[in-house]
C-alpha cells in the first residue's frame, strides 16, 4: 500500500527538516507543499527527498492542501495523511490515524484532540474557538465530530479522486467535511495527542481564528444559501411584519406614528427580503454552475 504524508508549509524552516527526517524514517513518502515561504522551507525540503510542490507566493492553507491531494492523486497513493509541519504532531500517532482505512472501515479518519482519550495542553481561548466552528460545521452536515479544524487526518484513495477543494484559505476543513458528507463517505475521529510548546504557530490566534470562521462561514454560505440566507432572511420579515403591525396600531388608536418602531419594521422588512433574495439566487447560481460543471 503506497501512503503519502503531505506537509503543507510556509516558513517552516525551523521544524520541516527534523519531521521529514523521522517521517523518511518509518519509510513514508513524504509530499511537501512549500507555499510561497521566504525562508529555507523549500530548499530543506528538496534536499531530504520529499517530492515537492512549490508556490510562487503564499496561496493559504487551503490551496496547498488542495495542490498536496492533487499531487497525491497523480502519485496514485492508496493513503494520503495531511500532516502540520509546524511540530504539533506525533509521529507515532499516524499508524492507528491509516489503520481504520486500511481496513476499509473508513474514508476519512481525523485525529481529535477533544474526544475522551485525546490530549491537548491548548490555551483555552483557542479550545473555544475550535469548539465554536465544530458546532457550526456540525449544524450543517449532522454529524457529531469533536474537531472540525484538525490538521491531522487521513484520507483514501477514494477521498483523493472525489474530492476537488477550491478553498484557499483555513475553511477548506470545512470544505473538505461537508462535501465528504454529501457524498456519503465515512467520516470517523481517532484521538490524539498534541502539544504546544514554544512557538509552534506561525499564525497569530486572533487573526487565524478570525480566518477560519470568515472562511467557513463564507463556504457554509455558498454550499447552503437557503439555510444561511433564507432562515435569517425570514426572520427578519417576520420581525419586521410585528413592527409594522405595531406602527398601524398606534397610528389608528392615536393617530401618530412611532418613529423608532416604525423605522425597526421597514428596515426589518427590507433587510429580510434582501436576504431572502439573495438566497434564492445563490442558490439558483450554485446549481447552475454545478450543472455545467
Amino acid at each position: 500500500m503506497k501512503i503519502a504524508i503531505g506537509l503543507p508549509a510556509f516558513n517552516e524552516e525551523k521544524n520541516i527538516g527534523k519531521i521529514i527526517a523521522q517521517l523518511l524514517d518509518k519509510s513514508y513518502s513524504v509530499i511537501v507543499c512549500n507555499d510561497g515561504s521566504s525562508d529555507s522551507t523549500g530548499i530543506i525540503a528538496e534536499k531530504m527527498g520529499a517530492i515537492i510542490i512549490n508556490h510562487k507566493k503564499n496561496l493559504g492553507y487551503g490551496a496547498a492542501i488542495g495542490s498536496i491531494f492533487k499531487k497525491a492523486r497523480d502519485e496514485k497513493f492508496d493513503i494520503l495523511v495531511t500532516f502540520d509541519s509546524d511540530g504539533q504532531h506525533r509521529i507515532s500517532d499516524i499508524e492507528k490515524m491509516i489503520e481504520p482505512i486500511k481496513n476499509k472501515t473508513a474514508d476519512i479518519v481525523i485525529g481529535s484532540r477533544f474526544t475522551e482519550d485525546g490530549k491537548a495542553d491548548m490555551p483555552k481561548y483557542r479550545k473555544i474557538g475550535i469548539k465554536v466552528i465544530t458546532n457550526l460545521v456540525n449544524s450543517q452536515t449532522g454529524k457529531k465530530i469533536t474537531d472540525s479544524q484538525s490538521g491531522f487526518r487521513s484520507y483514501s484513495s477514494e477521498v483523493l479522486s472525489q474530492m476537488n477543494l477550491s478553498e484557499n484559505g483555513m475553511g477548506v476543513s470545512t470544505e473538505i467535511l461537508i462535501k465528504a458528507n454529501k457524498q456519503k463517505l465515512k467520516i470517523i475521529e481517532i484521538p490524539i495527542t498534541i502539544l504546544y510548546e514554544g512557538e509552534t504557530s506561525t499564525h497569530h490566534p486572533i487573526s487565524h481564528g478570525t480566518s477560519v470562521l470568515l472562511s467557513t462561514m463564507k463556504f457554509i454560505s455558498i454550499e447552503h444559501p437557503l439555510k444561511f440566507y433564507g432562515i435569517p432572511g425570514i426572520g427578519f420579515f417576520l420581525i419586521g411584519l410585528f413592527f409594522a403591525v405595531w406602527t398601524i396600531q398606534e397610528f389608528t388608536n392615536s393617530g401618530r406614528i412611532i418613529t423608532n418602531i416604525s423605522l425597526i419594521g421597514v428596515g426589518s422588512i427590507i433587510f429580510g427580503m434582501i436576504l431572502t433574495m439573495t438566497s434564492i439566487m445563490l442558490y439558483s447560481l450554485v446549481n447552475v454552475v454545478r450543472e455545467r460543471r
